[in-house]
């Protein structure tokens, strides 16, 4: 631990660096994630000739679907992660023999990756939050509180991202390669996560289910706390589902790549 505190700081130059030196692929993922504005607009128009009544009873016009989809995308930018992705190009090319021959795990290396490329994805984010907060984006009487609780959410959301990643792109050791599984994941991920609608509008059977899955908690919820849209004693109990998420999915991470690499070294990877 100590080693690798006096490391951070070069990892993290390195990775900026990095990032810097590929900011058209990053701007083409950025601009891949505009979804969200997609559906605010076809929201946006089932919502001026439909009454929808979201939580808590609030009436989800043009305007609130507007709040949400701008949060939706913000919330995205800043929980992304690209980790098997990465895994799994490195596992077909042979190169993740040279991340294991580095004094520290490549685990630590994906996610430096990942959290050093927060930056440009701000600089995109920032308008969207500002015009966010321009039209309103707090309702009279929400809960301000939840603002105490949006950094937890945020990290929380950003390290199930991360580690569902890890995860995966561990699987690629044993297979050759597990992007279909990713895209599997992706496929749960729009559904349940609030990505293409609110999670308001599930019937509760679907808001039971999705309750229980991790996608819920990456994105979802961030929102949630984002929009005010919950109360805080909610809010609380759904923070403690997350980090329990976040937990469960860092154990099977380790598990997952431990085991992966005692094969990838017993078959001269």
């Amino acid at each position: 631990m100590k080693r690798l505190l006096k490391m951070m700081p070069s990892l993290l130059r390195i990775g900026f660096a990095e990032n810097i030196a590929y900011r058209a692929e990053m701007l083409i993922w950025v601009l891949a994630t505009t979804m969200p504005f997609v559906m605010m607009v076809m929201w946006r128009s089932v919502a001026e000739h439909f009454d929808i009544v979201g939580g808590m009873g609030q009436t989800l016009g043009p305007l609130q679907m507007t709040h949400y989809f701008l949060a939706v995308f913000v919330v995205r930018q800043v929980v992304s992660a690209w980790a098997a992705w990465e895994m799994n190009f490195e596992i077909r090319q042979g190169t993740l023999s040279m991340r294991l021959l580095k004094p520290i795990s490549p685990l630590i290396g994906y996610a430096v990756s990942g959290l050093t490329g927060l930056p440009l994805r701000l600089v995109v984010a920032l308008p969207v939050l500002l015009v966010f907060f321009f039209l309103g984006g707090f309702r009279p009487g929400a809960e301000y509180g939840l603002l105490f609780l949006l950094p937890l959410a945020l990290v929380g959301g950003w390290l199930i991202v991360l580690f569902a990643n890890m995860a995966i792109g561990s699987l690629a050791v044993f297979s050759g390669s597990s992007t279909r599984i990713m895209e599997a994941w992706m496929a749960a991920f729009f559904v349940f996560s609030g990505y293409l609608f609110p999670l308001d509008l599930f019937p509760d059977w679907l808001a039971w289910i999705g309750d229980i899955l991790p996608f819920r908690y990456q994105l979802g919820f961030p929102v949630q706390v984002l929009t005010l849209s919950l109360e805080v004693g909610d809010a609380l109990i759904l923070l403690g589902k997350q980090w329990l998420w976040v937990a469960v999915l860092g154990v099977l991470t380790w598990v997952l790549w431990r085991r992966g690499v005692r094969h990838f070294e017993a078959f001269g990877g």
